[in-house]
């Protein structure tokens, strides 16, 4: 277990090194230009040019060469190509085209696919009007792929491939820390334990699976339990889980009480820090003495790498105008001061969960300390 750490004592920079004039000046143009980079890299990607640049080896392809293999022209190749070349994807010697260890990333790695899908399919249009739903604080940029108050009402009706680009944002990160968490959290010994936010059910499954006298109890909108339940049954657990229907955001509504431990993974981001005062404030009031409340999430205050970091902060903006209009990737201090202004304590803290996870364990006040 970690002490949790004051943030605000630290200097936070991700600027590799003091630069200066036409340096500083460089990337700038790149932050100018990066929705142009950015089409050009998915293109490239998705056309067939990468792989086609990596099948020709050491020697590289040219334009008319790859045009072959393509069903684009000259032309449209030459303009993604010479993007990907600014951008390092690709070297041109003598007219021919090799790839680079970024264009590998961009043809290979998981997460980088990952989050070229996810930006593109369901934020890519909606944050053009980022400025005006920061001022209003509402999701105006969700009518781009459907009509819902906050996208959570919308999760099992997205578009194609928008549905599946989200849910594989989603599963990407949060599944990779379940089987630690699933450790610290059993460690406990539970025997009623809450799922708010239970989404498709995964983690559900995983907790009922992992000690057959557990009873759980999931809470989400009703849409998202249908899918929920859907994944209990066909696992043949569903006997043991009580579905609770639920809008979180109406805050005289109670959690059903008598629980061991209450569970929320990747779920406070979606919510104002107003909203999250509230959640707490009845995850508090439903445990047993005892009890404990877990929260899995990704702080982007507790990385070890810059990248993670990176990742964490930016994909904050798809909260303000795709999903909800006032929520985001927290620091862990934001989360930590609610908690405890809303009858909870910090008890432990495990960071490097999974692929940038920290679990966090929380349980009452005791009023005469507190």
């Amino acid at each position: 277990m970690n002490p949790i750490s004051d943030p605000s004592s630290e200097c936070i920079e991700f600027e590799p090194a003091r630069l200066r004039g036409l340096a500083a000046r460089f990337e700038a143009q790149k932050i100018a230009f990066g929705p142009v980079v950015f089409q050009c890299a998915r293109v490239a990607w998705k056309s067939g040019l990468l792989a086609q640049i990596e099948l020709s080896d050491k020697a590289g392809a040219t334009v008319a060469e790859l045009a072959t293999y393509s069903s684009l022209s000259d032309y449209a190749i030459s303009v993604v190509l010479e993007s990907a070349l600014s951008a390092g994807m690709v070297k041109r010697t003598d007219g021919r085209y090799t790839l680079t260890r970024v264009g590998d990333n961009i043809l290979h790695d998981e997460l980088t696919q990952i989050n070229i899908d996810y930006i593109h399919d369901v934020c890519y249009k909606g944050l053009f009007l980022l400025e005006e739903s920061l001022r209003e604080e509402k999701p105006l940029g969700l009518k781009a792929i459907g009509d819902w108050p906050t996208i959570y009402e919308g999760l099992s009706e997205l578009p194609e491939p928008a549905r599946t680009s989200w849910f594989n944002f989603d599963h990407y990160y949060s599944d990779s820390a379940f089987s630690s968490a699933l450790v610290h959290v059993f460690a406990q010994k539970p025997r009623r334990l809450m799922d708010i936010g239970a989404n498709t059910g995964k983690w559900s499954l995983q907790c009922l699976q992992y000690d057959p006298e557990l009873k759980m109890t999931l809470l989400d909108l009703p849409i998202q339990l249908a899918r929920a339940q859907a994944t209990l049954e066909n696992a043949g657990v569903r006997d043991r889980a009580d579905l609770h229907p639920i809008n979180i955001l109406d805050f005289d509504a109670p959690f059903p009480g008598n629980m061991d431990a209450v569970w929320m993974s990747q779920f406070l981001t979606c919510f104002s820090i107003d909203a999250i005062g509230h959640i707490f404030r009845r995850a508090s009031a439903c445990l047993e003495h005892g009890g404990s409340v877990w929260v899995l999430d990704t702080f982007w205050d507790r990385q070890k790498y810059d990248i993670a970091s990176f990742c964490l902060i930016n994909t904050s903006p798809y909260f303000t105008p795709i999903a909800s209009g006032n929520s985001k990737m927290y620091e862990s201090k934001a989360i930590v001061t609610s908690a405890k202004a809303n009858g909870l304590r910090l008890v432990d803290i495990v960071d490097g969960l999974g692929i940038c996870h920290s679990l966090l364990r929380f349980v009452r006040c005791d009023p005469v300390r507190d």
